[in-house]
């Protein structure tokens, strides 16, 4: 949240609920001397990083969660990590000393178990410690995991749901073919099928998940003409082509900025003249990074996760440059950015 601003009571929820975390956060940040290199600020990532010996993907993350808690303020012109500025809030570090008090460096280390961060975060900044592997796997490896990763996405589907119907007469009103990239258990392209007697829809995601969409096609009593599925790895092979509309939900965000410019220049190269991209993300707000503080906490010591939110001003440069027109940020729970390939 901006700091001197009122944060939205959903922004304020997520907060308090995270509130053991943004403690544990803030002291570690006190510990390792951060709060006294951010408040003379501005200072670059890559400097905090080399100056503490800290991981610097790392402390990106650390630092979101102190940007969501409105204690420090981020500059970024470009999509570099060590690129980005950052400078706390004025009195930041004589407020954290007054409040959480001078306490014992020393902890008890056996209360915490393998893979919990709490308590450890300056180990796992300076790169002493990171999850096990088996508490995160990413990308999902076994059929379990697989499962279990497209059905957490799934139960975060409404809002978006909400979004695709709100423009629902702009999108398919010639109906056409969508190809819906990274589509998760095809639940999403399900909805919109059923919703819209003239659109079918193909799910391109890895081999593993063929049987999910199966059980989804079964479950909502559709026919394979309707809802598809075409198996691929988009990060080895080009996408499909023969589609009128490309989408990424929730896809782009999970990969490093040259992977998201590739998968939209590769939704060029499928497309036909006409076709369009869509690209529905958590984009970063004030409110969303609230949001994503538990997933940032969590995920400070998950190297192979690159998740990380973006304005929807860096997709709309991506896309123009990519030669996309008539770039539009459609409203809603999650935005929705439609371009057209001329």
């Amino acid at each position: 949240m901006t700091p001197g601003t009122a944060p939205s009571p959903r922004a304020l929820l997520h907060l308090l609920f995270n509130g053991a975390r943004a403690v544990d956060v803030v002291e570690a940040s006190l510990q390792l001397g951060l709060l006294d290199s951010l408040e003379p600020g501005p200072v670059t990532l890559g400097e905090l990083a080399a100056r503490h010996g800290l991981i610097p993907r790392r402390l990106y993350k650390l630092l979101d969660c102190l940007e969501s808690l409105g204690l420090v303020r981020r500059e970024q012109r470009s999509d570099a990590l060590e690129s980005a500025r950052y400078q706390a809030v004025p009195g930041l570090r004589a407020a954290a000393d007054a409040v959480l008090g001078p306490r014992s460096l020393e902890r008890d280390r056996e209360k915490y178990a393998w893979g919990e961060l709490r308590g450890r975060l300056p180990e796992v900044l300076r790169g002493e410690h990171a999850m096990p592997s088996a508490a995160f796997d990413w990308p999902p490896r076994t059929p379990e995991q697989v499962e279990g990763f497209e059905a957490s996405m799934t139960a975060g589907l409404p809002p978006i749901l909400e979004t695709f119907r709100a423009h629902a007469p702009r999108l398919w009103k010639d109906g056409g073919r969508l190809l819906d990239v990274g589509g998760g258990d095809g639940t999403l392209a399900a909805h919109l099928v059923r919703e819209h007697p003239g659109l079918s829809v193909d799910v391109y995601n890895l081999p593993a998940t063929a049987p999910l969409v199966a059980r989804t096609r079964e479950q909502h009593g559709l026919p394979p003409a309707r809802l598809g599925f075409v198996g691929g790895n988009f990060l080895e092979e080009p996408l499909p082509r023969g589609y009128d509309a490309l989408s990424f939900v929730r896809v782009l965000h999970d990969w490093p900025a040259d992977t998201a410019r590739a998968l939209l220049e590769a939704a060029w190269e499928a497309l036909p003249s006409g076709g369009r991209v869509l690209v529905c993300e958590e984009f970063r707000t004030p409110e969303r990074l609230a949001a994503q503080f538990f997933w940032s906490y969590f995920l400070i010591g998950v190297d192979s996760c690159s998740s990380r939110l973006r304005e929807v001003e860096h997709y709309l440069r991506v896309l123009r440059e990519t030669g996309f027109l008539h770039a539009a940020v459609l409203p809603g729970p999650f935005e929705l950015v439609v371009a057209t390939k001329p």
